[in-house]
């Protein structure tokens, strides 16, 4: 009968996913008369834990080409957007969330511009981003351990009775002259 012991391991303790959608708004210098695209780029994030809870600061930059004086002129106006997400993350079983907790961030959706119109002279935009947080720690296994060493395999060697043969026919005795 085997015996259990304990390993000390690193594991995910508590893993989850959330989708986030935000509206901004942005002021331009000319009253702008059709928006011609929307594009967000440079998104970078951190995670950090307080409490129970996980704390995902981060920002991107959205730059918006839009035509004004009745679209006989172009331009385009850049913001960089910060944010500052709290999430709960549900841990697995009897998970104790100590201070030497990794978190690991990961962008599932990227931030993308959904919806953007003119609203009131000023350029109103919905971006959406999915964000998956994993919480990475010390957890103990019990496995059980057999006592018994597994026995050896005996190898063989393939020698037949020919290359016995060929062998002896190919030796020089006098070798050494």
């Amino acid at each position: 009968m085997g015996t259990y012991r304990e390993i000390v391991t690193k594991a995910v303790l508590g893993k989850g996913k959330k989708y986030f959608k935000n509206v901004y708004n942005l002021k331009t210098e000319a009253l702008p008369s059709t928006v011609l695209g929307c594009w967000v780029i440079n998104h970078k994030f951190r995670g950090y834990q307080t409490g129970e809870k996980v704390i995902v600061d981060g920002s991107f930059d959205v730059n918006i080409w839009y035509s004004y004086e009745d679209d006989s002129k172009t331009g385009v106006v850049s913001k960089k957007i910060d944010y500052n997400e709290t999430v709960s993350i549900k841990t697995k079983e009897d998970s104790d969330l100590t201070s030497d907790i990794e978190i690991i961030v990961r962008a599932l959706k990227q931030p993308n511009c959904t919806r953007v119109e003119i609203k009131d002279g000023a350029i109103e935009y919905e971006i959406e981003k999915e964000l998956g947080i994993e919480l990475v720690g010390d957890t103990k296994m019990k496995i059980a351990v057999e006592q018994e060493e597994e026995p050896w395999d005996v190898i063989e060697d393939e020698v037949t009775d020919e290359i016995d043969n060929e062998i002896e026919q190919n030796v020089d005795e006098n070798f050494i002259k």
